[in-house]
């Protein structure tokens, strides 16, 4: 009645625009600020969890790792990996409130250590680790009653107290003329007369000498690495103008040592039938079915080629270099080692590594049994593996 006795008054109502946009936001404005909380807390959500998974990874291995080296128990792994959740996790966190305590990694993370015998006296080790954290959401969330989220995650690792693979293992080894040469490396001192002027002189280790030495050492690792001779099968073979009778790959290093000890030098140099005869050996595939038959593994194969000097002609390089290439692509790993050798025998040796890292330029006997000591390592080295 009213609106129809003042017509203009509701004409005037109906088209007045102010307050639409108060009432807009009053509508839209929860919405905005809850989409918004989400959207900081899902970042939020997703880095912590990923801080997460990097720290139960990094747990699982550290213990794992520890077990396989024989340094922990398995109830000393498990307080292991949880302070390295800890550890890791520190400087993720939230600052607590002064009145808040910090999150407690210790009844939110579950370690579970499985030990198992495999082959002989070797222990297969399993680690799971599973941890949480819970994120505390921000302010915008809180006012929409939302005030924390949980993130978990689990990681498995495995690791073993065998050696990191089955392997066959075989030497090529210079015994040529040059090798009777003196290295810098002090064998021993004695009391000598000079006039009537007493000092002290020094002995040194011929190459040969080095050689013998280092490569024994090398045998020594292995078997330190396979006590029960179930892993790794070795075998030498030395040269000079001629390859000489090779030792045949066997379980045991001893006759590896053996052939070792008896190197005398003299003679030229020729490296081409020598290696052809470790490849053949190494590459065969009655390797592969000794090994699975005896460790049920598929072996890594090594070559470990030396040699202190040039071949007599460049033919036997060109020879040399075709079965480097072939065991290349066999996927025979190999290390080589130029010990005080001049630039054309570093030039082969350095060619046929599979690697810069599997090249070594030996300067004294010291360098020599390093080099041998590197390749022991990496060949027994243990396996530590992420598996999820």
């Amino acid at each position: 009645m009213f609106l129809k006795s003042f017509p203009h008054v509701g004409r005037g109502l109906l088209k007045d625009r102010k307050g639409n946009l108060s009432i807009v936001a009053a509508l839209v404005l929860p919405v905005g600020l809850a989409a918004a909380g989400m959207a900081i807390d899902l970042s939020k959500m997703v880095a912590s969890k990923a801080a997460l998974q990097n720290a139960a990874d990094a747990a699982a291995l550290a213990a794992a790792s520890a077990l396989a080296r024989e340094e922990i128990t398995t109830e000393q792994a498990t307080a292991l990996a949880t302070d390295f959740v800890k550890g890791q996790m520190a400087n993720h966190l939230d600052a607590p409130d002064t009145d808040e305590d910090p999150f407690d990694f210790g009844t939110c993370t579950n370690v579970d250590v499985q030990q198992q015998t495999t082959t002989g006296t070797a222990k297969k080790y399993t680690v799971k680790v599973s941890t949480c954290y819970d994120v505390d959401y921000s302010t915008l969330s809180a006012l929409m009653g939302r005030t924390s989220g949980r993130v978990a995650v689990s990681s498995t690792t495995q690791s073993s107290t065998e050696s990191k693979n089955a392997l066959s293992m075989y030497l090529v080894l210079d015994r040529s003329g040059s090798m009777a040469e003196y290295t810098s490396t002090v064998s021993g001192s004695y009391q000598c007369r000079y006039g009537r002027r007493t000092t002290t002189c020094y002995t040194y280790y011929d190459k040969i000498t080095a050689l013998r030495m280092a490569a024994t050492n090398l045998m020594d690792q292995l078997k330190k690495a396979d006590p029960d001779r179930i892993f790794v099968r070795t075998a030498a073979v030395s040269y000079n103008s001629a390859m000489q009778t090779p030792v045949n790959l066997a379980w045991s290093v001893d006759n590896t040592k053996t052939y070792i000890s008896r190197l005398v030098a003299d003679g030229g140099t020729d490296s081409g039938l020598a290696f052809k005869t470790a490849y053949n050996a190494v590459g065969a595939s009655s390797e592969d079915t000794l090994h699975m038959e005896k460790n049920g593994q598929v072996p890594s194969k090594y070559i470990v080629f030396m040699t202190d000097g040039d071949n007599n002609y460049t033919s036997a390089d060109t020879e040399t270099k075709k079965w480097c290439d072939a065991a290349r692509q066999a996927g025979i790993e190999v290390y080589s080692v130029a010990f005080m050798a001049p630039s054309r025998g570093q030039a082969l040796l350095s060619y046929c590594a599979t690697s810069s890292a599997h090249y070594f330029k030996a300067e004294d006997a010291d360098d020599l049994n390093a080099a041998f000591k590197y390749i022991g390592e990496r060949a027994t080295a243990t396996a530590t593996r992420l598996t999820q």
